[in-house]
């Protein structure tokens, strides 16, 4: 365990192969066990022989498979110290023709998903005093895009509920913290000599950053953006 970072395992939600791949290789190198949670596993099968991951199978807009994976890690090796979530879901096009299911799934993966996944970490961080809880936002968590409603609504709701659960839980041992990414973040490996666009490693490196805080100078929200985009 590195001795600059209090935690010894984490979990992320909503895993695949952009920012929560880099995430869980930096906090991996960090000496942290870590595990990764999706709908589909088979493709996390090289991240987890990579960083010696474990994969877990789980929906989480469903309460019983959230409930089921937390149940699985306390009986395996323990509640996580960290919980990521990084799932989210997109629904574009002019407000008037908004397909009305394609609104609601994305406001119960931006949102609904992160209050169950987040309702079941902070239950268990409570009972020890200590843990930390990081959401992944977007431009969108603050402001409003045209023909993007049903994206900002969801992340607006994220945004919100980190916010409540920081002045709740910070005081009882528990680091919540969200993250407005401001900007595309490119795939890794791709070639970005203008520092265009937000290389999902140094994404990673700040959310290291923000695990290592100390208590008396905790943070619950973080911008990231390029250079190059305008605020």
């Amino acid at each position: 365990m590195n001795p600059g970072l209090p935690y010894k395992s984490a979990l992320i939600v909503g895993a695949g192969s952009g920012l929560s791949a880099s995430l869980a290789r930096l906090l991996a190198r960090e000496g942290m066990a870590v595990s990764v949670a999706a709908r589909e596993t088979e493709k996390l099968k090289s991240l987890c022989e990579e960083t010696g991951a474990t994969a877990f199978v789980c929906d989480a807009l469903d309460e019983a498979q959230v409930a089921a994976l937390f149940d699985a890690l306390e009986t395996q090796s323990g509640p996580p110290d960290v919980v990521i979530y990084n799932a989210s879901a997109r629904a574009r096009g002019p407000f008037a023709t908004l397909d009305p299911r394609e609104v609601k799934r994305t406001l119960m993966v931006s949102a609904f998903g992160a209050f169950l996944v987040a309702q079941q970490a902070a239950s268990r961080m409570l009972a020890k005093g200590s843990g930390a809880i990081l959401f992944t936002g977007a431009s969108a968590s603050v402001k409003g895009y045209a023909q993007s409603a049903p994206f900002a609504m969801g992340k607006f709701a994220l945004r919100g509920m980190a916010q409540s659960m920081a002045r709740e839980l910070a005081p009882k041992g528990i680091h919540v913290a969200h993250f407005v990414i401001d900007g595309a973040i490119r795939p890794r490996g791709r070639s970005d000599p203008d520092d265009s666009t937000l290389d999902p490693e140094a994404i990673a490196q700040t959310y290291l950053n923000v695990l290592k805080q100390p208590r008396s100078a905790w943070t619950w929200e973080v911008e990231l953006r390029p250079w190059v985009e305008r605020f």
